[in-house]
């Protein structure tokens, strides 16, 4: 395998743990404290995917370990089984193709390490997100430098069936830097498990298609996008828990768009557009992630470059968002961020400063401290909560 210099930017796909959908049940590790697992960029110090144990009482990270080495291992998901780990390995070559891949891993609590089952190509290059659906059988993966996205069927031994589905995009945004071509940035499954959403942010768009859970199989909806502003570059997206809304975070405009979501038919509706970046912010930013809390009343952002992550209040009416306050994410450049499953603590991946930052959350609130604590770890991606 190849190991890649990422484009321009230090970009990737993130989403917050599987443990918002799933409880806490899976989280406890043997010895005491919440398994987190963290995927790392491998072209400096980092070797793959390391273990911690959280301490929910203190918001202290105690590293466990290596627990696999791994190729650019830069996004992580649970299956619903909490025992099967689904890896986007981005990369720009895989096999002397032009493709990243795709890999699973068992977990073993008891030791926090992984074992790989097996590994396949995404069928593009910069793999840069991954996702199981409700029933752990269909897999995704969105390829951002390949501009395409694909499906698989998963084992119930974990292994990977090669491609199932796959989409290649085409075409441009408005930025001819950014949005020279096709750029899939992120794959959701919806609330009820019959549609599959890929976020593309070269395109300004959301894919949208109707997946065949039992198979892998997606076939495009009707209508088969959602288009966002021009050169906006829709990168993250959230459920909102009643399934009524979906929150979409662009990277080029840093903003979050609230919208409507018709499970009958498949669509998205604009509802709402607000801003990350600070007004007084001189520069170029980039919307990273955004997480929603158990509750379903704050909704967190993060933004790079100015690297803050902002508060927002839920409306339980309308799904509209207000804006709280912004606070330092604790380092430099948020790659990702995630909640704990006690809700009392925000971590963050600052990819650029190398840590990751814990930030204490008042739950009544939704309040984030701007002071937090930091924990050393060279080019952290993603975190979850396995």
């Amino acid at each position: 395998m190849k190991r890649i210099t990422r484009r321009g930017f230090i970009f990737g796909s993130a989403a917050m743990s599987m443990m918002g959908r799933r409880g806490a049940a899976f989280a406890q590790g043997a010895g005491g404290g919440r398994l987190l697992l963290v995927g790392t960029q491998t072209a400096a110090t980092s070797k793959g995917i390391y273990a911690y144990s959280f301490d929910a009482a203190t918001g202290e990270l105690k590293q466990r370990g290596l627990a696999t080495e791994a190729d650019n291992p830069t996004f992580l998901a649970v299956a619903p089984n909490g025992k099967t780990l689904l890896v986007a390995n981005e990369l720009d070559n895989y096999e002397g193709k032009s493709s990243g891949a795709v890999s699973t891993y068992t977990l073993d609590r008891a030791t926090a390490r992984l074992t790989k089952v097996n590994e396949v190509a995404s069928l593009g290059g910069g793999t840069c997100h991954v996702a199981f659906d409700d029933t752990g059988r269909s897999a995704f993966a969105a390829n951002y430098g390949g501009g395409s996205a694909a499906s698989f069927s998963v084992g119930a031994d974990g292994r990977l069936s090669s491609d199932v589905s796959f989409f290649q995009y085409s075409g441009h945004g408005p930025d001819p830097k950014r949005q020279a071509g096709p750029h899939a940035h992120r794959v959701t499954v919806s609330p009820d498990n019959r549609f599959l959403l890929v976020n593309d942010l070269g395109l300004d768009v959301i894919h949208i298609y109707r997946l065949d859970a039992a198979t892998a199989k997606l076939t495009p909806s009707d209508p088969a996008v959602w288009r966002s502003n021009p050169g906006a570059g829709p990168r993250a997206l959230q459920f909102h828990p009643d399934g009524r809304f979906a929150y979409c975070l662009t990277e080029m405009t840093s903003s979050v768009v609230v919208l409507r979501w018709d499970a009958q038919h498949g669509a998205l509706e604009t509802v709402q557009e607000v801003v990350i970046r600070p007004p007084e912010f001189q520069g170029t930013t980039a919307g990273s992630e955004i997480v929603i809390d158990r509750e379903a009343r704050f909704v967190y952002a993060a933004d790079r470059f100015d690297d803050i992550i902002a508060t927002f209040a839920i409306s339980a009416k309308d799904g509209k968002l207000t804006l709280l306050n912004r606070v330092s994410c604790g380092g430099k450049v948020p790659r990702h961020i995630a909640l704990d499953p006690s809700g009392r603590w925000l971590l963050v991946a600052n990819q650029a400063s190398d840590n990751i930052a814990v930030l204490s959350r008042d739950s009544r609130t939704g309040q984030l401290k701007e002071a937090g604590k930091s924990f050393p770890l060279s080019k952290p991606q993603c975190l979850v909560f396995a």
